[in-house]
């Protein structure tokens, strides 16, 4: 899997292109946070549920449909500070981004994308990214290695991505009104 520490880079990639929701913490934060849901499937390995069950890891907390209800909900939660559409599109991309991200690590037994309504893993074509090691074995050198191909694969486009999307949206904001 990406780590956590890199799921996030998705959600403060795309701020700044969405002009309709308001720059609160609140939002940021809840998109931030979906980033990461999906591995709250790990608690799979602590109740001895197998890997490949679609309960286990990278299974139904990784599908578009958890993705599309998890954004329902933060859309619901947020209703009252932006329109909901533009909250449950951002939500629901950062849900799914998680399991983009971990579709295209080097390990691992893929993604239920479709889960509840079938079990089979995917992964994407091209796996650039080093999976993580799980607990410890993370502060090891296969750690350093993970973290440095997140760098290059996930944080650095998402980087640029923010920066044009900042100045997109000052020129924007400075543009003369016709």
């Amino acid at each position: 899997m990406a780590t956590l520490f890199t799921h996030p880079a998705v959600a403060l990639a795309l701020r700044p292109w969405l002009s309709s929701l308001p720059a609160q913490r609140s939002v940021l934060l809840g998109g931030v946070l979906l980033t990461m849901l999906p591995d709250a499937d790990v608690l799979s390995f602590v109740l001895r549920i197998p890997y490949e069950h679609m309960l286990g890891h990278r299974g139904l907390s990784h599908s578009i449909l958890f993705a599309v209800l998890a954004g329902f909900v933060f859309a619901w939660l947020l209703r009252q500070r932006a329109g909901f559409a533009a909250l449950w599109g951002f939500g629901t991309v950062c849900c799914l981004s998680h399991s983009v991200l971990d579709a295209m690590t080097s390990g691992g037994l893929g993604v239920a994308w479709l889960a509840p309504f079938s079990n089979e893993r995917f992964f994407l074509p091209w796996r650039p990214i080093r999976v993580s090691p799980i607990g410890v074995g993370f502060f090891s050198p296969r750690g350093v290695v993970v973290i440095l191909s997140e760098l290059v694969w996930v944080w650095l486009p998402c980087l640029l991505v923010m920066a044009v999307g900042r100045v997109w949206r000052k020129r924007q904001q400075t543009a003369p009104v016709q």
